[in-house]
């Protein structure tokens, strides 16, 4: 009977998301509900989190109920976070960028915001992106490390077993590095994979699976986390599990 169950979830859910024009979306939260459940996360620390989209999406799809911690530096769209937010009890937000140091930078407003990014574009980028991925303002933005925020979080908000969610524009392997040990903390981690980076130094997809991998983080699914650009794939995402809790 749980497996009759599932089934039409599954098949209720690829529904609704083909309804509302996100049917690429059905194997991210898939994966996603699966893994939140399987290994207990209790926080979801969302780092690039624009409007709210994927912790409604987390919320709404996936079914998680427990703590979301965003991160949005884009002072256009942290408004509109704060109010997406607000009727959520463990649902909080906090306008500054993680990255690989404690201090200020310049971070970059996009044409199209959802390509913000402290990172600058590409000059070589698909002319799909070229107008709505430059530059029309740069802002001052407070930057934190993970390992030096994570304890105050921790004892802040009293959870146990997060998970590290990233979109950062091109900037994800530089908040990794700013966690240093404190990965090791986390239970998963879901970063975008550029198959061809779009900003300055961006890392490629086969990099940032070996730094992940090496630190002890083995690939759990790979998805497009877009509709594509077919016939070549720009990027995707990845989750990654902690191989404490898996074993070898």
């Amino acid at each position: 009977m749980n497996r009759y169950r599932r089934e039409l979830r599954d098949r209720w859910l690829a529904v609704r998301l083909s309804l509302a024009g996100r049917a690429h979306q059905y194997p991210e939260v898939q994966a996603l509900r699966r893994f939140l459940s399987a290994f207990s996360v209790d926080c979801l620390i969302d780092v690039g989190a624009n409007r709210g989209q994927y912790a409604t999406m987390a919320r709404k799809d996936a079914g998680y109920r427990g703590l979301i911690l965003s991160f949005e530096p884009n002072p256009d769209v942290f408004a509109q976070l704060q109010r997406n937010a607000a009727s959520d009890g463990k649902w909080l937000v906090f306008n500054m960028a993680l990255s690989d140091f404690d201090g200020t930078a310049q971070f970059n407003i996009m044409a199209a915001d959802q390509f913000s990014s402290l990172k600058n574009p590409a000059g070589d980028q698909d002319a799909v992106f070229a107008e709505r991925n430059k530059v029309t303002k740069t802002v001052d933005m407070q930057c934190r490390r993970i390992d030096t925020l994570l304890p105050e979080l921790m004892q802040s908000h009293g959870f146990s077993r997060p998970f590290l969610k990233m979109d950062t524009q091109g900037h994800d392997l530089s908040v990794c590095e700013g966690a240093g040990e404190a990965l090791g903390r986390m239970a998963g981690v879901q970063t975008e994979l550029g198959v061809r980076p779009i900003y300055d130094g961006g890392t490629n997809y086969r990099q940032m699976i070996d730094w992940l991998e090496a630190r002890g983080f083995a690939p759990s699914a790979f998805f497009a986390n877009n509709k594509g650009h077919f016939p070549l794939l720009v990027e995707m995402d990845g989750i990654f599990v902690n191989r404490t809790l898996v074993g070898d």
